[in-house]
């Protein structure tokens, strides 16, 4: 059966999603409890707008969500690229979240490209 679940971008935004929250369990600070909130709402929007457009099926709905699900892919990777600066956690553990989802967004891309002209 052909689900969300079988796009790589979307096992690839559940691994920044289930990642960006075990980052915050581990990591969080008073001060940067507002970026590790957003962080979370991003990654996990990611996550959720490629599920609930594909449940659309090739409609333009689906690519509107495709495109949200982009903009969140990006708005996580300067979140990360923020906790990095601010040197909440280890670079080493970024790195494969930043990786994967920079992963995301590429593969996001790929499928908007496929339904909107350029």
């Amino acid at each position: 059966m052909n689900t969300h679940k079988n796009l790589e971008a979307w096992r690839a935004s559940a691994q920044v999603a289930e990642q960006s929250f075990l980052l915050a369990r581990d990591c969080w600070a008073p001060w940067a409890s507002a970026l590790f909130g957003q962080l979370q709402r991003a990654a996990l929007s990611v996550q959720l707008n490629i599920a609930e457009g594909w449940s659309f099926g090739p409609t333009p709905t689906c690519t509107r969500h495709m495109g949200i699900a982009y903009g969140s892919a990006v708005e996580a990777g300067e979140l990360l690229q923020l906790v990095v600066r601010l040197h909440l956690a280890a670079p080493a553990r970024l790195e494969p979240i930043m990786a994967c989802n920079g992963r995301s967004q590429r593969l996001l891309l790929g499928l908007l490209k496929t339904r909107r002209p350029l």
